[in-house]
């Protein structure tokens, strides 16, 4: 048993406090529970009576102890009943910072307690005094370097393109022989973050607020309390690199670099989202738009050339749906349209976009030469990109180059602005190079979804999955739709490929006549 020396101050009762500094000590180890075994071993050996037991899992830095609170919340209720002792493993579980250290100390004297512990005698007297103070400074030091160590540590990580924080929602830590913890994808979480990524690097989602529904729609993505997606977690995921397998840490500067892991998107589109995050995303969606309407927003009144909005309207026994032009002053103005009428013909005019099936087979043919001319030529494009490469290298030293023989701030922060845009190009050139010539895919698994599209929009309409109405929409017409309320739709303005396809449909084949194309001359 350890031996412990004796005080005499007339305390009979104590009070147990513990503390360790993370979480991780209170779920993989058992460090509240041995100190508490410590302590009220010391207890049975002075022959005090444990009164109650304290706890905190904070950092030892951390002025913020909820435990210590309720402690000296309880002394001061007992403080005219019983003088109470309250006792610790050791100085560094009171605190591993001197001035928490003094402040706690001058807080358990004004509840008239006395500190006492296995470890170490707490006395009054100078000697006593500063050796406490040393070993509280000893407890602050070895708690500032290993915060430094750790520090350092994760910095070397990282620039050995290793991710070291938290992990990125979409993706957990997993021990892979040969590089430690490193990030692997966490389905189907993955899958859906990449999907919203690629969404909104393309233009399927046109803001925010979008990305935002689409989460929303699916349960396996985590909410808040309140059941929804924060706006905040929406922009974290479109504006950090992480997903797209690079790494960095602006507060230790180190600069962007491809990481260890594999990334969610591509490079390219990670950019391409930077761009339509920095003010180039167009068409904001409204945030009324629901299921009930898919055309609202999409057609405009023929007459006046406003967006028709539309409402529930009550009868006597049921609620009736409408499309209706609110612009005051046009002719049309709160003239109501069914919505059976209006969304069937929209539905027979999406028929009509349907190519016949020997000119579908003929389109897909041309696409897939291309895709085989283009996978024949990926030699000539990977030589290419790497004199392009070389090009953007040779800049990047040149500015460099020209830093050194400057002496204007302005001019050096010019200088580095246009290198970190070359990196960015060099990092995009890169990626390009190491996928040159290997498609992640085959011809059907990429372009399933687009032949299935262009051979039948209107089955994709017929899909209860508002997004998917809106992509109709967008990728189907160039502008919005014209509705006259006793003509039905104008001639729609198509898209590029339903207006080739519609062309071809619309000609009329006859044999070329024998004569010649010029005009007969004497």
């Amino acid at each position: 048993m350890t031996s412990f020396e004796t005080q005499s101050h007339g305390c009979e009762s104590a009070v147990i406090y513990c503390r360790v500094s993370s979480k991780k000590q209170v779920t993989m180890g058992d460090g509240l529970g041995s100190q508490e075994t410590r302590c009220r071993e010391y207890a049975k050996y002075k022959g005090y009576g444990v009164a109650e037991v304290f706890g905190d899992d904070l950092s030892g830095g951390s002025a913020k102890r909820p435990g210590m609170e309720a402690l000296l919340k309880f002394l001061k209720s007992q403080k005219n009943k019983e003088r109470y002792v309250i006792l610790i493993d050791d100085i560094s579980r009171l605190a591993r910072d001197i001035r928490i250290h003094l402040d706690l100390r001058d807080a358990i004297n004004e509840v008239g307690a006395v500190l006492e512990s296995p470890s170490l005698e707490f006395k009054n007297d100078p000697d006593s005094i500063y050796f406490e103070n040393m070993q509280a400074i000893n407890a602050q030091h070895q708690r500032l370097k290993n915060a430094e160590q750790t520090r350092n540590r994760m910095q070397a990580r990282v620039m050995s393109g290793y991710y070291c924080f938290a992990k990125p929602m979409g993706y957990v830590y997993s021990k892979i022989e040969g590089h430690g913890k490193l990030l692997v994808r966490n389905e189907p979480l993955a899958s859906i973050i990449e999907e919203g990524l690629t969404g909104y690097s393309c233009g399927r989602f046109q803001t925010q607020a979008e990305v935002m529904r689409f989460f929303q729609s699916f349960p396996e993505f985590p909410k808040d309390r309140n059941g929804t997606v924060r706006n905040q977690r929406v922009n974290d995921i479109l504006t950090r690199p992480v997903y797209a397998g690079y790494v960095e840490a602006p507060s230790w500067d180190i600069s962007l670099r491809k990481g260890r892991h594999d990334g969610l998107i591509s490079f390219e589109t990670y950019q391409k989202i930077q761009e339509r995050l920095g003010g180039n995303a167009k068409v904001p969606a409204r945030k009324n738009l629901n299921a009930d309407f898919p055309l609202r927003g999409a057609v405009v009144c023929g007459d006046c050339d406003s967006p028709l909005t539309a409402c529930w309207s009550k009868g006597k026994s049921k609620l009736y749906a409408y499309y209706l032009c609110h612009s005051q002053g046009c002719v049309s103005y709160r003239k109501s349209i069914p919505r059976q009428k209006i969304e069937g013909e929209f539905e027979a005019l999406l028929k009509q976009l349907q190519p016949s099936k020997t000119l579908f087979q003929v389109t897909k043919a041309m696409f897939k030469d291309v895709w085989t001319y283009r996978l024949n030529n990926a030699a000539e494009q990977e030589q290419s990109m790497k004199k392009e490469l070389l090009k953007i290298e040779k800049q990047t030293e040149h500015l460099l180059d020209r830093i050194v023989d400057s002496s204007s701030p302005s001019v050096i922060s010019a200088y580095e602005t246009r290198i970190a845009k070359l990196e960015n190009e060099r990092l995009v050139m890169k990626e390009k190079l190491q996928s040159s010539g290997k498609p992640r895919h085959t011809f059907d698994e990429m372009f399933e979804h687009s032949m299935t599209f262009l051979s039948s929009p209107w089955k994709l309409w017929g899909s209860d999955r508002l997004e998917l109405k809106r992509i109709v929409l967008k990728l189907a017409f160039a502008n919005r739709l014209a509705y006259c309320r006793n003509q039905g739709f104008r001639t729609p303005d198509l898209a590029l490929p339903f207006k080739a396809l519609s062309d071809n449909l619309s000609v009329k084949k006859e044999m070329v006549r024998p004569k010649r194309f010029e005009l007969l001359t004497p």
